[in-house]
């Protein structure tokens, strides 16, 4: 039972977790795209810093050239001025030198080496998070459309529970309002019926008092006096 338990936990967790993730994926997008740029900041600061010290080495080969070959000029005049002692202090001069050319130039093929890999790092990186910062535009862009539509159908919602209310409301109006018709025509009939004027009428009608309205012999005998000469 306490291992279901906590095996219910961790599933638990395990999706409150992606579920806070697939929130916030964009603001963690934005950080990580932020982390990924000063990486690459870092590495263009490492690429600038290894172009100097070739250009360092550069200067500092290009010297020890110079210095070489005008010591190698005065060694030979030493020599041909039978000044040997002069011209081995120079050769030993010049031997030194060409150690420092030799480790320059081991110097600059090693920065060589590493300005064309940061170079190529760099250019891969560059390239990267111009991809990822199209697709995030696409990403916040197609988020931007689910809020709003999301926001639509809030919006639309109470409007949809209100107006089959409203409907019903109104058909039990008609229905009520049709019922209390009905009973107002009932009760004028049964008034009419009962009420009295019909027994006022029921009267004239067996002789009683004078007619309460007109019949058809009552019509025709008014017409006809209408057409009889006067004498």
């Amino acid at each position: 039972m306490f291992k279901t338990v906590f095996t219910l936990f961790r599933g638990t967790v395990a999706a409150a977790e992606e579920e806070l993730q697939d929130r916030s994926a964009l603001l963690i997008l934005d950080q990580q795209m932020r982390d990924a740029a000063s990486a690459v900041d870092r590495s263009k600061r490492t690429l600038a810093l290894a172009i100097a010290g070739d250009q360092q080495e550069g200067r500092r080969l290009e010297a020890t050239n110079a210095r070489i070959a005008d010591l190698e000029e005065r060694a030979t005049a030493a020599l041909e001025g039978d000044r040997e002692d002069l011209a081995r202090e120079a050769a030993q001069a010049i031997a030194n030198l060409e150690a420092d050319r030799d480790a320059a130039m081991t110097a600059r093929t090693l920065f060589g080496q590493e300005i064309a890999r940061l170079k190529r790092h760099v250019a891969n990186a560059e390239a990267r998070l111009t991809e990822l910062d199209r697709g995030r535009r696409i990403a916040r862009a197609s988020e931007a459309v689910r809020s709003l539509r999301r926001s639509g159908i809030e919006a639309v919602r109470p409007y949809e529970s209100t107006l089959p209310e409203a409907e019903n409301t109104l058909r039990r109006l008609r229905e009520r309002q049709t019922e209390a018709q009905a009973a107002d025509e009932a009760l004028i009939e049964l008034d009419a019926a009962s009420g009295p004027l019909a027994t006022a009428e029921k009267l004239a009608e067996q002789g009683f008092g004078p007619r309460m309205k007109s019949t058809a012999d009552d019509v025709l005998a008014r017409l006809k006096a209408k057409r009889a000469p006067v004498a």
